[in-house]
């Protein structure tokens, strides 16, 4: 499902280059769940970004069912993103000014098909059981709550793979748990999951572990 081949990304610091990711591949299949460890710095956001196609990579391609993403235009990307892939940003990445449901169902606000996505993310809230919390505000939720809602609008569109990047940052023990036992349950049904993370007490929820250090990625 996921496929990443010899990838390499440069930056500056200091006038000096660097590889953020140096010469990464690796392999995930469908309904896989898969972890990279490793502390910040270490290029799992970075690695991230280019399999999302949201950076371009200076070597090396990924491949997401098959599809060669890294050769294609930025609209292309776009559109191949938004129908096949969901990504859960670090931290909280929901819009104060809008309602969680509005929140969720913002990456399909230009389908036609507006009123069945309202309606996949009514079920999916209540699947996990904040269907109560759908007109309400981000502000008035807890963390955890607000990383769920991430989750469920990374759901939205049935994708076949989703990349959580730090889900459980800043969660208590028992909102992390919640928020990787619905990340296990997302691939059991046979979605590609993988995620980046640094608090190894919850690694015993994936199935496959690679760390990640100073961008070189090992299993």
């Amino acid at each position: 499902m996921i496929k990443v081949k010899n990838l390499t990304k440069k930056f500056t610091r200091n006038e000096k280059k660097f590889d953020a990711v140096h010469n990464v591949s690796l392999e995930v299949g469908e309904g896989e769940f898969a972890a990279i460890i490793g502390p910040s710095g270490s290029g799992k956001t970075t690695l991230f970004n280019m399999i999302a196609g949201l950076i371009t990579p200076d070597l090396g391609e990924v491949y997401i069912d098959g599809s060669e993403i890294t050769s294609m235009e930025e609209n292309g990307k776009a559109v191949f993103r938004n129908q096949n892939m969901g990504y859960v940003l670090q931290g909280n990445s929901l819009l104060n000014n809008f309602t969680i449901l509005d929140n969720i169902c913002m990456p399909a606000y230009l389908s036609a098909n507006m009123n069945e996505f309202r309606q996949r993310a009514l079920e999916l809230l209540k699947q996990i059981g904040l269907e109560e919390f759908s007109n309400e505000y981000p502000a008035n939720l807890s963390g955890g709550e607000i990383r769920r809602v991430s989750i469920v609008r990374a759901m939205l569109n049935n994708p076949k793979v989703i990349l959580a990047d730090e889900p459980t940052s800043n969660l208590d023990p028992e909102n992390s748990h919640k928020v990787m036992q619905m990340l296990q349950d997302i691939s059991k049904s046979g979605t590609t999951v993988v995620l980046s993370t640094h608090e190894l007490e919850y690694l015993s929820y994936v199935g496959r572990i690679f760390k990640m250090d100073r961008g070189i990625l090992e299993q």
